[in-house]
């Protein structure tokens, strides 16, 4: 159902009713980044995702993770965990772009750090923890993709679209696509159109073969910034996906499923 005299949903409608008459079911998937502990705005994120159906993945940073999270989490269905490097700290030279998983630090103590904070998450929430790297801040080194398989991580996602599925082999490579907030504007929400604009360009371009379709559309929130009017344009998105019948719904553990190499 359209939100009320707004053109921008007119977009998504139309472009998600084409994906309906092509006989194509378009895929969504809900990661949310910086988790650490039990907030309100983490309950309510994940309270809307439950209202709507929708599975949610936290991108949870290992070293800061509190018990109030996993008791939190343990309230709640279709949730997946996944590991946000360990530290969430910037080893970037000066002046560079913030990096974690990379910069001046060597690579031997990263992944003593990554293997931690691996153990950590796979020790704390058990079946729900899926074997992902969300890098803080979307960046990682490329020499240290090999490095992750060998600790147990299957996955990896960033932010934008991947160049190929896989990276290195055994490392299977989903994204987010859609990030509703400015960062360089007071952490406020871009807006619905540019917000919609995103969404319907990368439907578009899988419905007809610029894009792998097989990679589900990724919508990145991040619940400790977002302001009142982001809360509500996630609240309709999720209560307008969770009703079209060509969108559904795909969990990070079905995405990375063991029998998913």
């Amino acid at each position: 159902m359209i939100p009320a005299n707004n053109t921008a949903w007119a977009w998504l409608q139309q472009e998600l009713d084409r994906w309906s008459r092509s006989g194509l079911k378009a895929r969504f998937w809900w990661r949310d980044d910086d988790a650490a502990k039990a907030t309100t705005q983490l309950a309510r994120l994940l309270s809307l995702c439950q209202d709507f159906d929708a599975r949610i993945a936290l991108a949870v940073i290992p070293r800061d993770s509190e018990d109030s999270l996993v008791d939190l989490i343990n309230q709640f269905q279709n949730v997946s965990v996944l590991q946000h490097g360990y530290s969430h700290h910037n080893h970037a030279p000066p002046g560079q772009l913030k990096l974690e998983l990379g910069g001046t630090r060597l690579k031997a103590d990263l992944i003593v750090d990554v293997s931690a904070g691996f153990q950590t998450l796979e020790a704390r929430f058990n079946k729900q923890f899926c074997p992902v790297m969300v890098p803080p801040w979307n960046r990682i080194d490329d020499n240290i993709l090999t490095d992750l398989g060998e600790i147990g991580l299957r996955g990896l996602s960033t932010f934008r679209v991947r160049k190929q599925p896989f990276p290195v082999p055994g490392l299977l490579q989903v994204n987010a696509h859609l990030d509703p907030v400015h960062w360089r504007r007071q952490n406020g929400f871009i807006g619905v159109y540019p917000a919609i604009a995103i969404l319907v360009q990368d439907l578009i371009a899988k419905r007809t073969g610029y894009r792998d379709i097989n990679e589900p559309t990724g919508i990145l929130s991040h619940h400790l910034t977002y302001d009142d009017t982001t809360w509500r344009f996630t609240e309709t998105l999720l209560g307008f996906l969770s009703t079209h019948p060509a969108a559904s719904w795909i969990g990070a553990d079905q995405i990375w499923a063991p029998e998913n190499p």
